[in-house]
């Protein structure tokens, strides 16, 4: 391993286990302090505990480096204040956050309560708002800064995750917005889509999950087989580091021995009215011929094996 990241401070979310573990770990080796936060509740966010981010630290204090434990919600706008004061206080600066708390709560979306729509849309996007903003302020006063945003592949679709997928995606657009706003004053704003064995994604409810859709014929998405947590790391520390100027509002698919950059989302086919404005009778004309063609539904009920004979 190099070193790298020599002087840099990063403040890492999630980071007791899974992938945020694995990243708050390679920081740590390629010379950052690092700030490590996880409340330590259980996959759909219950309970809380302190020892995942305090083992974490133990695991990279006991190496040489230096880190801290943070246990706050990021869900709350003061969790994000409180991160950034405490990499501050702690180690005089801020160069790099990685966000990447989350939880499931997984359901079909007409069975989905408000309440697991709220909790996931407040971990996982208000909770990269949270740290975003915080972060934000300083990266602007110090022209510099690294951020890496975790996004998901569910969010181009995934079967009985419509809370997860909208704050995924949410989070990329989040992403793209921030690099803007960022990138005059030097820092950077990036998300990652990552494929990893976590116990988020080999729970018994996604297990279930898996089972209920392929005995509907129905294909979940989730892009890549799940790959070690630990090899997500490598690409965030090189979106962290000062060679990764260049790399700005870019989300990229990562797993295993793979990684992806997706495009950026652009118009497929346009199509021009003959007057002013496109009539309904103007559109059943052509749409099927022109920029409808070839489009199918492939979520569209299966015919039943009476029908089909």
């Amino acid at each position: 391993m190099g070193n790298r990241l020599a002087g840099k401070v990063a403040i890492v979310t999630g980071g007791g286990r899974g992938i945020g573990r694995g990243e708050a770990l390679l920081l740590a080796e390629e010379g950052a302090a690092v700030v490590v936060n996880d409340y330590g509740g259980a996959p759909d966010g219950t309970g809380a505990s302190t020892s995942p981010a305090d083992d974490v630290v133990a695991e990279i204090t006991k190496t040489g480096g230096r880190a801290v434990a943070n246990h706050d919600d990021v869900s709350t706008m003061q969790a994000g204040e409180n991160l950034v004061k405490q990499a501050l206080d702690s180690f005089g600066r801020l160069d790099i956050l990685v966000n990447n708390a989350g939880i499931l709560r997984d359901r079909m979306v007409f069975n989905m309560s408000e309440a697991e729509w709220d909790i996931v849309i407040a971990i996982h996007l208000k909770g990269h708002f949270s740290t975003i903003k915080a972060a934000g302020l300083i990266f602007r006063q110090q022209r510099s800064g690294r951020i890496i945003n975790t996004g998901s592949s569910s969010g181009l679709g995934n079967m009985g995750q419509a809370n997860y997928a909208a704050a995924k995606e949410g989070i990329v657009g989040l992403t793209r917005t921030v690099a803007r706003d960022l990138g005059r004053y030097g820092a950077t704003c990036n998300a990652i889509r990552p494929s990893a064995a976590t116990r988020l994604t080999v729970s018994p409810e996604m297990e279930e999950a898996r089972r209920r859709a392929e005995a509907a014929g129905i294909r979940r998405g989730g892009g890549m087989p799940a790959q070690p947590p630990e090899a997500v790391a490598p690409l965030v520390v090189y979106l962290a580091t000062d060679e990764a100027a260049n790399i700005n509002g870019r989300d990229f698919q990562v797993g295993g021995n793979r990684i992806g950059l997706y495009t950026m989302p652009s118009v497929e086919r346009t199509i021009f009215s003959p007057g002013e404005i496109w009539t309904v009778d103007e559109l059943a004309e052509v749409f099927q011929r022109t920029i409808g063609a070839g489009l199918v539904n492939e979520f569209a009920p299966k015919p039943t094996p009476a029908a089909a004979s």
